[in-house]
Parts: C-alpha cells; sequence; structure tokens
C-alpha cells in the first residue's frame, strides 16, 4: 500500500527515523477546517499533534483505530465518551482506547490540546 502524504508533512515523516529536538514555535501550522490550528511532530509509531481551536468550535463524534491521548493545555472543553459527557480544563488528561466513540465541544476560549497518537494517523498527512 502506497501512502500519500503532502508536500509539507514529508520532511516530517522523513525525520521519524532519528532524534529530535524541536520547539512547537518552529513547526509548520497547517489549517485542516475553519477555526482549527494543527502542528505534528511524527515519530515510527507514535505522533504528538498540538491543535488549537476557536471557542465553540464542535468536533464530531467519531471513532479511529488509533489509540489517543489528549492532554487540555487550556481552554475547557465537553467531550463526549461513549454516550458520557465530561468538562476538562487545563491539566486534565484523557484516554481513548483504540475505536472509542468520542467528540468534542469547545467551551467559550480558545482551547489549546496536545494529542497523542499510536500508530501514526495516517490521513492527517494525507494531502488536503
Amino acid at each position: 500500500m502506497s501512502l500519500m502524504i503532502s508536500e509539507a508533512n514529508e520532511a516530517a515523516v522523513a525525520k521519524a527515523f532519528v532524534a529530535q529536538h524541536l520547539n512547537w514555535d518552529q513547526i509548520p501550522v497547517e489549517h485542516p477546517a475553519a477555526g482549527i490550528e494543527r502542528q505534528m511532530v511524527i515519530g515510527q509509531n507514535i505522533m504528538v499533534v498540538r491543535f488549537r481551536f476557536v471557542p465553540f468550535l464542535v468536533t464530531p463524534e467519531h471513532t479511529h483505530p488509533h489509540e489517543q491521548m489528549s492532554l487540555v493545555i487550556s481552554g475547557r472543553v465537553r467531550f463526549f465518551i461513549e454516550g458520557k459527557e465530561t468538562i476538562a480544563s487545563a491539566g486534565d488528561v484523557l484516554h481513548f482506547p483504540s475505536n472509542c466513540l468520542h467528540g468534542a465541544t469547545m467551551m467559550d476560549e480558545e482551547v489549546v490540546l496536545i494529542d497523542i497518537f499510536s500508530p501514526v494517523r495516517e490521513d492527517f498527512l494525507a494531502p488536503a
């Protein structure tokens, strides 16, 4: 199977096989949808993604085969996890096992999340 990778992510994928010391200020910012900024650090079997969401943005409920950890850096988020609702704020960490149904609604301020995925979300690497 051949993986389609955007030109912007090609260098990041190539670096996945060497040790790295990075700073978020040096990582390209993508805009996968209105109100969303995304930055990615890509390893061989894991990726770290920093998201910045505008207030009140909704990410629909979904599943994926990747295990996910979400760290709330700033703001407040209403998460919907397997039919249950919870509010998370700065300092909270959430774990979503593979194929766990989840979604989120940003509350009344900008939200910054760090998401960690394993394996790598190849769908995030494809050209838009």
